[in-house]
């Protein structure tokens, strides 16, 4: 198998990549493996360090929606797992126009290279965020998308062209929908690792609202795992959600990263609620459980406590990153 990774040098991207080239994954053992990353500011060679000496491994600096790079690359590639996208939905809030060409146009780029060089699988990799907010029960996968920020709108319109591009022109896409993730090299303009950098640095960190807001939690070697199931067997054409089983308020998780950097209350300032924030996200992953066999393996106590050590152990990593 030659895959194509794209955004394989971000937090999720990369972790994928180290798991396939450790032959980690299900169904990946041997696989070659092409990294298309344009090195955004979220992005890092230095995130694939462990495995940048892999022959296994080649690395390709640039845009996916650079349309002549992405055909290039496509035509000596049989499978495609596209997590290049631009994901924090703050910068989306005031900076909508970068979200729209790399979600949307790199998106749209990658799907018309993959059609025409004829690419075995194409899964691609989105979020609970399309949805919208849920007061009660899980989001099941034919649920209508209603998102809500620019940056939830544009995964939306991504996923939107993925599955049209199965239905109109039969290109095998298979799209994912996670939970949050967490986890090692995360970039702290994100929630945990905005908190456990700045508790670490002694700064405090801010919290949005009253801090009720829900989310799921999964690891992001779960989500990977997740993701090299639906690359070996997803339906085409079909959804399949990722999650953690692990509903949380933003409140409740900030006291236990206080709990968990020796840190107290008197470092918490609240702060003014984002704009258009969701109040709940929340999946229904039976799907790939019963089709694909997936189920969360990674303890959430036990994952938050290895990636707080992480950044612990880890200052000149984020140190140059770090978000006030």
């Amino acid at each position: 198998m030659n895959l194509l990774i794209t955004g394989g040098a971000g937090f999720i991207g990369s972790w994928f990549v180290r798991e396939a080239l450790r032959d980690r994954l299900p169904g990946l053992e041997g696989v070659q493996v092409t990294v298309l990353d344009k090195l955004t500011y979220a992005g890092s060679f230095a995130n694939l360090g462990p495995v940048s000496e892999s022959d296994r491994l080649d690395f390709v600096p640039g845009d996916v929606a650079d349309a002549a790079l992405v055909d290039t690359l496509m035509r000596r590639h049989d499978h495609v797992v596209h997590f290049a996208a631009e994901s924090h939905v703050d910068r989306s809030i005031t900076a909508a126009a970068e979200f729209a060409q790399t979600n949307v146009v790199g998106t749209q780029v990658l799907l018309d290279a993959a059609l025409r060089h004829g690419v075995e699988r194409f899964v691609h990799v989105s979020t609970d965020e399309v949805y919208g907010s849920i007061p009660a029960g899980s989001w099941r996968e034919d649920a209508p998308i209603a998102p809500n920020s620019p940056y939830a709108a544009t995964k939306a319109g991504s996923d939107l062209l993925a599955l049209a591009y199965h239905r109109t022109h039969g290109l095998p896409v298979t799209v994912t929908r996670c939970a949050n993730n967490y986890g090692p090299y995360q970039h702290p303009e994100k929630l945990i690792p905005r908190f456990v950098t700045n508790l670490l640095a002694g700064r405090t960190v801010p919290l949005y609202g009253d801090g009720a807001q829900v989310r799921d939690w999964v690891h992001v070697g779960d989500h990977c795992r997740g993701t090299a199931l639906a690359l070996q067997a997803g339906r085409p054409g079909e959804v399949y959600h990722i999650g953690g089983n692990k509903e949380l308020t933003n409140k409740g998780l900030t006291a236990l990263l206080l709990r968990a950097c020796g840190a107290d209350w008197d470092r918490v300032v609240h702060v003014e609620d984002r704009k258009g924030h969701d109040r709940r996200y929340a999946l229904d992953d039976t799907k790939i459980r019963k089709e694909l066999g997936y189920e969360p393996q990674v303890d959430f106590a036990a994952g938050l406590a290895d990636t707080v050590q992480w950044y612990r152990d880890n200052e000149d990593w984020w140190r140059p990153l770090a978000v006030d």
